[in-house]
């Protein structure tokens, strides 16, 4: 099944401007908002017999706004700073052609990929695996010998890296019963590598899904471990490697890296000075995106909806982070805006007449019917206009193929998505969870998010392939049900408050009578079923480009990762601006 609502874009903050109402209006629509048990203020833009409650969402300012953006003093942009990069880069790469012992290499790779700096290495990495891998296909008789610790690492790697390897390498760590052994519970390291490569099972693998058990269970019940470990355990227990970004994961491992005893100082210097320099160029680009955000006037015109440009563009950095991705990453940024504010329209906003009108005009495309919406419509549906003109326009110049009639089918998919699920709100009208899964994985905006990417990444771009994508393939469909349970997890409740329609959860408790904690369990198991579908995706064939296929599935891992401490693009919780001001804006 899938699910997905635009509530990952969909925060819960609004502002409004006040209007002169009649006394007896007042007392009117106050009465009816006081009935509706939601946040809600009034519009006098008809008669007075005609006046229009709005629900509110409450969203806040921004916490880093125009002024702040533009004022970025950018240290790290310099040329001596590449020039040291290089340097050490070259270093780097002379340790990896000299490193021969197997566990020597793929420590070396573990280590490089956590610290944010693999990408400059990709061919050599390729080639060390390689060479592994052909040991690992013989059934090498010294594999038979390594510890868990040892073929857990040799395991996660090869696979990460689209190599073909059998969950039956562990069964020698089972006893008679198929169960893991019991002195396993005392190697720490082995437990660790264990417990990181089992989320990156797939359907039917039934021996790493018993080491996700087997192993949390004894990482939890770990006491007297050194300060180092400690840390390890309590940062994978809270999120995965596998179900984390990239980029989060260098700047976190970058400080645990300085304390371990086998530091290296060349890889260290490096993974500091790459994240400054990447950071220093994030900074351009989001002041790029600010100047056009500001342009198009809709956080002023529209002050209802949710004014998150950064958090929109810090998203495009856990989808795609490496540096030569920027034209990726400023049309997504942009994407995300226009999503945010086209979903507070329907969701929060429009009335269920503006919203009918609203996705027919969107559905034809129709510039010329735009007198037929209310002043907020009109200003947003240029602005989305414009923004698909541009991009089109960009891209058959770099490409030579015609987008439009692609990026307005994702478009309109969406909307028409939008108001179906407005229908089931201002009807009063309850889903099932199948119904509402129908119609959420496209409400989440994924294959918008994932139709825009494909074009800014893919060259050439093939027929195929494009045809591919439009029937939205299981990639899409596996990712948007990830984001649209994370997104429901973190933020449903604020929104059933607010007046919105029956998220997964409350769907599920109106099926089944469970309880809340149970409906969440059942959600939770969901995205980890789902995960395992995503992680099959290596293993199929299909048109599309590898960068592709890493976006998809880091966009599944940025929900998670942005919904792991509740709804961290709209709330601004401190979590989540911690984590903002770490990647975006604060050096190492």
């Amino acid at each position: 099944m899938s699910i997905f609502n635009l509530n990952i874009f969909k925060p819960i903050y609004i502002r409004t401007s006040k209007k002169q109402i009649p006394n007896h209006c007042f007392a009117l629509c106050t009465s009816a908002a006081a009935n509706s048990n939601q946040h809600s203020f009034i519009t006098n833009t008809r008669p007075c017999s005609q006046i229009v409650i709005r629900r509110s969402g409450n969203y806040k300012p921004p916490v880093w706004d125009f002024e702040y953006i533009q004022s970025l003093d950018i240290e790290y942009a310099g040329e001596r700073y590449a020039t040291r990069s290089s340097e050490l880069k070259m270093q780097v790469k002379m340790m990896l052609n000299k490193t021969v012992e197997p566990l020597d290499q793929l420590e070396l790779i573990d280590n490089l990929q956590r610290l944010g700096i693999s990408y400059h290495f990709e061919n050599e990495i390729k080639q060390i695996l390689s060479v592994i891998n052909k040991k690992y296909s013989k059934n090498d008789q010294q594999s038979k010998i390594k510890d868990l610790y040892a073929t857990a690492l040799e395991f996660r790697l090869l696979r990460q890296h689209g190599f073909k390897v059998s969950e039956e390498i562990f069964d020698r760590f089972k006893n008679e019963k198929g169960e893991f052994k019991s002195r396993l519970c005392d190697d720490i390291e082995g437990l660790l590598q264990l417990y990181e490569t089992s989320f990156l099972s797939m359907e039917g693998e039934s021996t790493l899904e018993m080491a996700t058990e087997f192993t949390m269970k004894h990482l939890n019940d770990q006491t007297s471990i050194d300060q180092f470990h400690s840390r390890l355990v309590h940062h994978g227990l809270e999120l995965p490697l596998h179900c984390t970004i990239p980029r989060a994961e260098a700047r976190w491992f970058i400080n645990i890296y300085k304390d371990r005893p086998d530091m290296n100082q060349i890889l260290l210097e490096l993974a500091k000075l790459d994240f400054n320099i990447v950071q220093a160029k994030y900074q351009q680009e989001l002041k790029h995106v600010s100047r056009w955000w500001k342009g198009t006037c809709l956080a002023e015109k529209l002050s209802f909806a949710r004014d998150r440009l950064v958090e929109c563009f810090f998203w495009t950095t856990g989808v795609i982070f490496e540096p030569q991705y920027e034209f990726c990453r400023k049309i997504l940024t942009k994407v995300n805006a226009l999503v945010t504010t086209i979903d507070d329209i329907y969701d929060v906003y429009g009335t269920l007449e503006e919203l009918e009108v609203f996705t027919r005009i969107i559905e034809r495309w129709d510039v010329n019917s735009i007198h037929q919406l209310p002043d907020y419509m009109q200003i947003c549906y240029l602005a989305l206009n414009n923004f698909v003109n541009e991009m089109a326009y960009d891209i058959l110049k770099e490409k030579g193929f015609i987008i439009i009639p692609y990026l307005r089918k994702a478009w309109t998919d969406l909307c028409k998505a939008y108001l179906q699920e407005a229908r089931w709100y201002f009807n009063g009208y309850k889903p099932t969870m199948e119904e509402y899964m129908n119609i959420a994985w496209i409400s989440i905006s994924t294959h918008v998010i994932l139709s825009h990417a494909f074009f800014t990444v893919t060259s050439p771009i093939e027929k195929e392939a494009v045809q591919y994508l439009l029937d939205y393939p299981n990639l899409i469909r596996w990712s948007a049900t990830i984001l649209r349970l994370s997104d429901d997890l973190a933020t449903s409740g604020d929104e059933m408050k607010r007046g919105d329609v029956p998220k997964t959860i409350q769907c599920y408790m109106n099926e089944t009578g469970a309880s809340e904690d149970e409906a969440r369990e059942h959600i939770r198991s969901l995205i980890r079923e789902t995960w395992k579908k995503m992680n099959q995706v290596q293993e199929t064939i299909c048109p599309f480009s590898k960068t592709f296929i890493e976006i998809a599935m880091n966009l599944a891992r940025m929900a998670q990762y942005m919904y792991q401490y509740g709804d961290g693009h709209g709330i601004q919780n401190h979590e989540t601006k911690d984590r903002i001001l770490a990647l975006l804006f604060e050096p190492v």
